[in-house]
């Protein structure tokens, strides 16, 4: 279906808002503010939607290495923006680095420098004046030479006639004054079929394997510290999951350098460790935990062409802006959107009862997410507010006999699950002569809910629980059984009970894009739809924000606790 683009000039352009987009993210990406973005489009303060169109200012801040934003309209190609923009079509790939002929379509919003290519050029010449010189009785080549400061070869290439001798009264020419002047340069000869061609260069690249991979981790271990805190403490298992990885990869033939640092001195550490030749050598980047760390880092990375794994936050600006950025821990934005979408499909046909349990609404922009998911989906839902003396006979009178009854709590505290646990197992397993069968009932939680198993695990089986997570390791999966073994035989000593599992996701990581270097080279981004690597805790789903940006995880798990006591993870598909 043609997509109808909102009017738009000079000063605007037209972005299609894509899943798990916000508009801060928007504003950040295009170097406007959200207010910019609101007095142009009234609508998104409240929300904004997955295929809405929005008109975007073009920012008026503009440098010499800034950009001009351009939706591509329909009928448009490659040769005829660089024409358009007085760009070369290279220049324009380079602005993009996600841009290929799958994306250039109608909609597409790129980036076109500012620096222009094929806008008429000038250069430097230096121009020499001449006057004529008649020679003197007495003169010789040698005296000639002195006299006006040039070589005997200069001299005769001036004036080759004094090949056959110096005469009196011969007239010869020298220099009589050089000076610079700018000279126009012809605009480079663009042929319309190769410009164009250049949108299938990622497909027709070939991998590289290298030999050896050179990889750099750095982290706040605070290793100048006498007590460790429970952070620092993670930070290390980290380090000591990506370790058993590596030692995994060299097994496969692969040669690896780890080069560690600690960087919880500050900025000035940060820089002086940049600085080394090992950073600029290095094919890969871990670490980074806070914005004032990752920011410099990012440049670095950005710089000298090195691909940098954020592997913590979910809270990144640099990535809108920076391609070659991967951010493991899913935007929480993202996370919302593909698991309100996932619950739809799951759940499309049942009736669905929101409950307030009144413990405060940290789940709050999920719901307003999932409620928007099921109004486009039109999927009918119903709320209830929980009272200790009522609630299990106003929650029965929302129950439907011929449906499965999904019970979604609007906070994902334990205290929230504590509350509402008892009265929904006992709709599920007690009958009694008005109700004959018990309610099919099915509970849907949160990825926190992994870390209530002790308290909980029967709960979950019982009635029939899906959580959604973007981390998750069942403890009685045979490969998480023969981790727990290798690590106690590496570092004596167990794992810390937390989640995530920092060992899991240090390895995990490690794994993914050491099998990625392994296998395609140090620019694997052009083949990640090829690598394939089922996690022990994560999986890797990379979605790049937009044509000139970095690559975020957008891998999500559907764990499933049966009735028959079985856990099912699921990936839910991209």
């Amino acid at each position: 279906m043609a997509l109808n683009l909102q009017a738009q000039d000079n000063n605007t352009f037209s972005h299609t808002v894509e899943r798990g987009q916000t508009v801060y993210a928007i504003a950040t990406m295009y170097q406007v503010s959200v207010a910019d973005i609101i007095k142009l489009n009234p609508e998104s303060q409240k929300k904004i939607r997955p295929g809405q169109v929005l008109l975007i200012p073009q920012h008026t801040n503009h440098k010499p290495n800034q950009y001009t934003f351009h939706t591509i309209q329909k009928g448009e190609t490659l040769y005829g923006l660089s024409i358009r923009y007085k760009v070369t079509g290279e220049n324009i790939m380079k602005a993009n680095p996600g841009l290929s002929a799958s994306n250039f379509k109608e909609g597409a919003t790129i980036r076109i420098p500012a620096q222009t290519q094929l806008t008429p050029q000038t250069k430097t010449k230096l121009i020499t004046t001449y006057k004529t010189y008649k020679i003197k009785r007495r003169e010789t080549m040698y005296s000639l030479c002195r006299k006006f400061k040039l070589s005997s070869t200069q001299l005769i290439s001036l004036n080759p006639l004094l090949k056959k001798g110096v005469k009196k009264g011969m007239e010869i020419r020298i220099p009589k004054e050089m000076k610079e002047v700018e000279v126009p340069v012809p605009a480079p000869i663009q042929n319309e079929y190769e410009v164009n061609a250049l949108l299938n260069q990622l497909t027709l690249t070939v991998p590289t394997r290298p030999s050896d991979a050179k990889i750099v981790l750095l982290l706040p271990f605070d290793t100048m510290s006498k007590i460790h805190t429970a952070q620092q403490k993670r930070f290390v298992e980290y380090y000591e999951g990506l370790l058993l990885a590596i030692d995994n990869m060299r097994q496969k033939g692969l040669n690896i350098t780890l080069s560690v640092f600690d960087i919880s001195r500050g900025s000035d550490q940060i820089k002086t460790i940049l600085s080394t030749p090992t950073l600029k050598e290095s094919n890969l980047i871990i670490g980074g935990v806070s914005s004032d760390q990752i920011k410099p880092i990012a440049s670095f990375a950005q710089e000298y062409g090195i691909k940098y794994v954020i592997p913590f936050t979910s809270k990144n600006d640099e990535v809108l802006s920076n391609s070659y950025i991967f951010q493991v821990n899913t935007p929480h934005s993202y996370l919302y959107d593909k698991a309100a979408l996932a619950f739809c499909n799951l759940y499309k046909d049942d009736n669905v009862i929101l409950v307030d349990t009144k413990d405060g609404y940290d789940k709050a922009k999920f719901i307003s997410t999932l409620k928007d998911e099921m109004d486009i989906k039109k999927i009918p839902y119903t709320n209830i507010s929980i009272d200790v003396d009522t609630f299990s006979i106003e929650l029965a009178k929302l129950y439907s006999l011929d449906k499965r009854n999904v019970v979604v709590p609007l906070s994902g505290t334990l205290d929230a699950l504590n509350k509402i646990k008892s009265t929904l197992r006992m709709h599920a397993e007690i009958t009694d002569e008005e109700r004959p069968e018990p309610y099919h009932l099915t509970l849907f939680g949160y990825p926190e809910w992994q870390t209530y198993m002790r308290e909980c695990l029967e709960d979950f089986y019982a009635l029939d629980t899906h959580i959604y997570s973007n981390f998750y390791a069942s403890s009685i999966s045979p490969e998480v059984g023969q981790f727990y073994d290798l690590y106690k035989h590496w570092f004596s000593k167990t794992l810390i009970n937390t989640y995530p599992k920092y060992s899991m996701l240090g390895y995990d990581t490690g794994m993914f894009f050491l099998k990625a270097i392994h296998t395609y080279g140090v620019h694997f981004e052009k083949h990640l739809q090829d690598i394939s690597y089922k996690g022990l805790q994560s999986n890797f789903d990379f979605t790049r924000v937009n044509n000139w940006g970095g690559y975020v995880n957008t891998h999500l798990f559907m764990v499933h606790f049966s009735t028959d006591y079985t856990i099912i993870r699921k990936s839910v598909e991209p």
